[in-house]
C-alpha cells in the first residue's frame, strides 16, 4: 500500500534529524487551560504550517506503511493527524470519542486524567478481530486515555500496533499505563 503516499512534495527517504526540533519551537504553550495549574500543549501552529505537519505525517507513515490495518484517532486533536496518516498508508480511519457520541452499539471505558476523569467510546463493529490498529494523538500525559483506547480495541478483538504522539509528557509517567504497548513520541517534555 505504500505506493499511495503522496505526502507535498517532499521525499523522507529516512529519519528527518531536524523534525523534533522544528516541532518543539511550533508547539504553544497555554498555562492554566483547561484549568488552572495545567499547562496546555497547542499545536495549532503546526497545523497551521503544511509543511511542517506533513513531515510529521511522513515520520509515521515511513514508520508504519504496510503494518496496520487500521488508524484511531482520539478525540479531538487525534482526529486530526490519525485521519491524515490513515489517508496516506490507505487504510480506514476510526474515531474514538467522548461518551455520548457515537450513534450506534459502543463498547465505553472510563479513566482518570491528570485533571478528572473521563470515559470515551468505540463502535462496537469498528475494529474487526485480528486487525492490526494504529493509535494516534496529539499528547502522551497519565497514558490514561491511550491506555483506555488500547482497552477498546483489545475488546474487538483488534491488535495495537503502537501509540503515535507528537508529545509525551515525561513526568507524569504515562508510558507506565501502557506496558506492552508501543510507544512512540516525536518529543519528550
Amino acid at each position: 500500500m505504500t505506493d499511495h503516499l503522496h505526502i507535498s512534495d517532499h521525499e523522507i527517504d529516512g529519519p528527518d534529524p531536524d523534525l523534533a526540533r522544528d516541532v518543539a519551537s511550533s508547539l504553544r504553550a497555554i498555562p492554566d487551560f483547561p484549568e488552572p495549574g495545567v499547562v496546555f500543549k497547542d499545536f495549532t501552529p503546526l497545523l497551521l504550517d503544511t509543511a511542517l505537519r506533513d513531515r510529521v505525517v511522513a515520520d509515521v507513515v515511513r514508520r508504519r506503511a504496510g503494518a496496520v490495518d487500521v488508524v484511531i484517532g482520539v478525540e479531538a486533536r487525534g482526529f486530526i493527524l490519525g485521519s491524515i496518516i490513515a489517508h496516506e498508508l490507505g487504510v480506514g480511519f476510526v474515531p474514538v470519542r467522548k461518551e455520548g457520541k457515537l450513534p450506534a452499539d459502543t463498547h465505553s471505558v472510563s479513566y482518570t486524567l491528570e485533571y478528572g476523569s473521563a470515559t470515551i467510546e468505540l463502535h462496537t463493529d469498528a475494529v474487526r478481530p485480528g486487525q492490526r490498529v494504529l493509535v494516534v494523538d496529539d499528547v502522551l500525559a497519565t497514558g490514561g486515555t491511550a491506555a483506555a483506547t488500547v482497552e477498546l480495541v483489545g475488546r474487538c478483538g483488534g491488535q495495537t500496533v503502537a501509540v503515535e504522539v507528537v508529545l509525551e509528557l515525561g513526568f507524569l509517567n504515562g508510558r507506565d499505563q501502557l506496558a506492552g504497548t508501543e510507544v512512540h513520541a516525536l518529543l519528550t517534555d
